[in-house]
């Protein structure tokens, strides 16, 4: 089973490979461009300065997935998240014990509200959330564009416990 721990410095290397293949390969990420080391680096740094968590699942002393939330929109309360596995590791839980984590780490925090902006046909992503309790709260058309067409994102909300 996976450790779960706050990134290291080692940790944005890693999320960096994580991520440029989920933009592109999936549509978990509807950037087309690559990111960079130093957009990276200022994503971690802006998330810590913020107060908001940046973990990681490490197995074997790699990282195999990586998760975090912050504001949904400049208020209090509700947060989005994000949850990351990497290719050769999914299927073996990691998603499920990344967002554990990081469900009670906002719970926490005192977060009311986590929310997850999931692309409609990602089928993996939106059982993931179901098995969290996560209930789907609206779907959007056409929003965006990867991939030669427009992906659907369905919005998924937990209330959270203690908030």
């Amino acid at each position: 089973m996976p450790a779960i721990r706050d990134a290291t410095e080692a940790g944005p290397p890693r999320t960096l490979e994580i991520t440029n293949h989920a933009i592109a390969h999936t549509t978990a990420d509807w950037s087309s461009a690559m990111t960079t080391m130093e957009a990276r680096l200022a994503w971690v740094n802006q998330r810590r300065r913020l107060g908001f968590p940046v973990m990681v699942a490490a197995e074997d002393g790699a990282v195999i997935g990586f998760t975090s939330y912050g504001e949904f929109r400049p208020r209090e309360g509700p947060v989005e998240h994000s949850v990351y596995v990497r290719e050769d590791a999914q299927g073996r839980a990691v998603g499920r014990i990344l967002l554990t984590a990081l469900i009670a780490h906002a719970e926490k925090r005192g977060a009311h509200v986590m929310i997850g902006a999931i692309e409609a046909r990602y089928a993996a992503s939106v059982a993931l959330h179901k098995w969290a309790v996560f209930a789907e709260t609206g779907l959007q058309r056409e929003v965006g564009w990867k991939f030669n067409r427009r992906p659907d994102p369905v919005f998924m909300q937990k209330i959270l416990a203690g908030s």
